[in-house]
């Protein structure tokens, strides 16, 4: 039996895996390969659509399909093929309508399966856009045709903060999942979406025991991954959330944290 057999390794992206300035340093991809290569199944787990996490892939190439859109739906790349999926349903949309009426400078992002509709632009909104190099596609919020995955709201954090307190008042929230997943965004996903719920799907087709399960985050949204398995790390980094749901607090995303991890294992 090789040493990693039976465990399966989940991790976020960014400020976790990713360095601030988007790269994998050599330390983390050199872990990653030997953990897979002694038997170790890898993924990770992301608010990113499929195709915003190509690059990621074909850098560290996991060996089990990777959850996305933060708990919306789970992908295997190797095969180009949707496992799972599950969309808002359209009165979601009353929420970004809401909002574009209480908070006219918010930012409004429309993600569907593999594009993203920039409803609303603001600067935060147009910094994601270009850190992400993605299609400038603008469209309104009621004029997307195709099911959506997520509503991303962004702003300046303190703006964020009042969207909270904003949507915590509006009783059609509570028909949905509301997740900050940056100091800069808040999303809408559908109800019982979760990374955590994406890790024990991913874990069943496996056919890894949860409790045989890492996973390691550094923000809000990665709190239910990090509580559910049988080892939740968070980065140093890490939002005060994630550090108090976590088993273990781990070295930075600049100080080869999943490297440290697998070293740790």
């Amino acid at each position: 039996m090789k040493k990693f057999e039976g465990l399966l390794l989940a991790t976020d992206l960014d400020g976790t895996l990713l360095k601030n300035d988007k790269s994998i340093s050599k330390e983390n991809l050199e872990a990653i390969e030997y953990f897979k290569a002694n038997g170790g199944k890898f993924t990770f787990i992301t608010g990113r659509l499929p195709v915003g996490s190509k690059r990621i892939y074909n850098m560290v190439k996991p060996n089990a399909p990777i959850g996305c859109i933060n708990g919306g739906a789970i992908f295997d790349w190797e095969n180009e093929k949707l496992l799972w999926h599950k969309a808002l349903c359209d009165e979601a949309l009353f929420l970004a309508e809401y909002v574009d009426k209480n908070m006219p400078t918010m930012g409004i992002e429309l993600n569907a399966f593999d594009k993203i509709y920039f409803c609303k632009k603001n600067p935060a909104v147009e910094q994601h856009r270009k850190n992400e190099n993605f299609e400038d596609i603008i469209c309104h919020y009621t004029e997307v045709e195709e099911p959506v995955s997520k509503i991303l709201f962004a702003g300046r954090p303190e703006e964020v903060d009042k969207l909270v307190q904003l949507l915590a008042k509006y009783a059609e929230s509570e028909k949905y999942d509301l997740i900050r997943s940056d100091p800069k965004y808040y999303e809408v996903l559908p109800k019982g979406s979760s990374k955590g719920d994406l890790v024990v799907k991913i874990a069943q087709m496996l056919g890894v025991d949860i409790k045989n399960t890492i996973a390691v985050g550094d923000n809000d949204n990665d709190v239910s991954m990090i509580k559910i398995v049988g080892k939740g790390y968070a980065v140093s980094n890490a939002s005060d959330n994630a550090k108090a749901a976590a088993d273990f607090i781990t070295v930075s995303n600049e100080e080869h944290a999943i490297s440290k991890i697998i070293e740790n294992i």
